[in-house]
């Protein structure tokens, strides 16, 4: 890959018009290239059989294709498929998931090599943040999960994607195109810790995507000892932030709250989330903790979920227990990557 190539899954549409233009060809062109990349997905100009061979070659020196390598795969008995890419041959590495359901296939994208966060349950940010994914890699982990069958994609793999606002931006915006991928804005989840200045941003983006908050505690004392990134915002400034994001979208608010056994789980704390959600327009997505060998952490009790959430229902809270899924393939974030780190090491 030499230094004047350009991934081609970054391009918009005025970028290949200019490319077109600049090595001979006609204008259409353009929208013949724009169809090779994401109708149907080629790895490499050769394919792309209507344009002059020459003019191909031309190509090839401009564009290319894939920066990744696939070094593991994981499916799992629901069928939930779950890939390590390795980026440009070196140490970089990230998760992608294809996560199946009843009328849909969602691709979870990472936004970073690791994490800034560091939540103290997550095995993403274990080994910190390595770097940011630029726009091609973010939009290549949807064509490597099969972008055809793809319909729904959510930012909520690897990384704080509102730490990587301007290439997570972008992306999204490739990924609804029609002349990209052509999903639409509330099939694209993005979901962040919570950044006050960078939510209120995204509230001026003409994509209204689906924004979820990941909460997980219903005070800010807990939420630090879980998040240290919350000492950076405290809930109701991320909220505030959010009631903006809605008044500029109307697109309601998702909570994501992850229930630890014995930490954050109790009906206690459910009473608190519900004075919490009083104040926006927002649902609530309860997620069952996925043990990660290094941490501390347990899943809750089956009773003890369904407590928390008649809690927050009976109070008139919109509430839905999400269903684990590949639980038998390293399914927690970062677990595919810290596993494959300890076999290198060995």
């Amino acid at each position: 890959m030499t230094a004047t190539k350009e991934h081609a899954l970054e391009l918009l549409p005025r970028d290949i018009e200019a490319i077109v233009a600049d090595i001979g060809l006609p204008a259409f062109a353009g929208k013949q290239v724009l169809d090779w990349i994401y109708k149907k997905q080629i790895t490499s100009v050769d394919e792309m059989t209507n344009i002059a061979k020459d003019k191909r070659e031309l190509l090839g020196e401009r564009i290319y294709f894939r920066r990744s390598k696939c070094i593991k795969t994981h499916k799992s008995s629901d069928g939930t498929i779950k890939k390590l890419l390795a980026w440009d041959d070196g140490p970089k590495q990230t998760e992608t998931v294809m996560i199946p359901a009843k009328g849909r296939r969602t691709a979870c994208v990472s936004s970073q090599v690791g994490c800034p966060v560091k939540c103290t349950f997550c095995a993403s940010g274990m080994g910190g943040l390595e770097g940011s994914l630029e726009v091609g890699q973010i939009v290549e982990q949807v064509m490597t999960l099969g972008a055809n069958d793809i319909t729904n994609v959510v930012f909520m793999g690897m990384g704080e994607p509102l730490a990587n606002y301007q290439a997570v931006s972008r992306a999204i915006r490739i990924i609804n195109a029609p002349w990209g991928f052509g999903i639409g804005a509330r099939k694209i989840t993005l979901s962040t810790v919570g950044i006050p200045a960078a939510i209120e941003k995204l509230a001026t983006f003409d994509i209204p995507i689906t924004l979820a908050l990941s909460l997980h505690a219903p005070n800010d004392a807990l939420r630090k000892e879980l998040i240290p990134w919350a000492r950076f915002a405290p809930i109701d400034d991320i909220l505030k932030a959010c009631s903006i994001y809605f008044e500029a979208t109307g697109r309601e608010i998702t909570l994501e709250y992850l229930l630890l056994g014995g930490v954050n789980d109790r009906v206690a704390e459910a009473k608190e989330l519900v004075s919490l959600c009083k104040s926006l327009r927002c649902n609530v997505n309860l997620i069952r903790y996925n043990e990660v060998p290094e941490l501390e952490y347990v899943r809750p009790k089956s009773a003890q979920v369904r407590r928390f959430q008649e809690t927050l229902t009976k109070a008139g809270v919109n509430a839905h227990i999400r269903a684990s899924r590949g639980r038998d393939i390293s399914a927690a974030c970062g677990q595919l990557k810290s596993e494959q780190s300890k076999l290198t090491a060995e």
